[in-house]
């Protein structure tokens, strides 16, 4: 690829973030090269250094922006929402949506937390929790008023957002049922599971 003509630090930038992303989802982390990176954005390798630090810096960037998105759309999605099932509800229907049409953040989030220097990990952790901390205040609001059925409210959702997430795996945007369904089916079964 050449760079095109005239092309800006920003607009360098978001290209080299969005073909990380793109060659860290198909290789992994480790495989990926800062010179495969920078032959795909049509940069010389010593170029890079002019929009990133680092190979661990931008994995950790991707990670950090993708995890305060996904916070910021939650809360945008839970806002004025009522009551421990329309809460589920919604967050049910949002953390599956955001996961069949952001597999390549998602999975790289999950799978190359591995890879994290140990200041990144602890941080992108710390990001997680709060996600992972808005699905228990709801089931314990749930069991609170007698509405769910949880022994333990952080394991439950530990199962739930792993039966989630395991969307990214099989969905497929043509497949036989449509997202509407998926997320009627899904719905119905993590409601199922919760009744006192």
């Amino acid at each position: 690829m050449t760079r095109t003509v005239g092309s800006s630090g920003p607009k360098t930038l978001k290209s080299i973030r969005k073909a990380g992303l793109r060659l860290i989802y198909e290789h992994g982390y480790e495989a990926m090269s800062l010179r495969q990176l920078a032959a795909e954005v049509g940069i010389q390798v010593g170029s890079l250094y002019n929009h990133i630090s680092t190979k661990q810096d931008l994995l950790y960037d991707l990670m950090r922006e993708h995890l305060e998105q996904v916070l910021d759309e939650l809360e945008e999605t839970l806002k004025g929402v009522e009551g421990p099932v329309e809460l589920l509800k919604r967050f049910v229907a949002f953390h599956l949506t955001y996961h069949m049409v952001r597999k390549g953040e998602v999975f790289i989030a999950n799978s190359e937390l591995r890879c994290l220097e140990p200041n990144h990990y602890e941080e992108i952790v710390v990001l997680r929790r709060h996600y992972e901390k808005r699905l228990i205040d709801i089931l314990e609001a749930g069991k609170a008023a007698g509405l769910f059925a949880t022994v333990d409210a952080r394991v439950t959702a530990y199962g739930i957002l792993a039966m989630l997430t395991g969307i990214c795996t099989w969905f497929r945007p043509h497949g036989r049922l449509g997202k509407e369904q998926i997320i009627e089916v899904y719905t119905d079964f993590v409601l199922k599971g919760l009744k006192p």
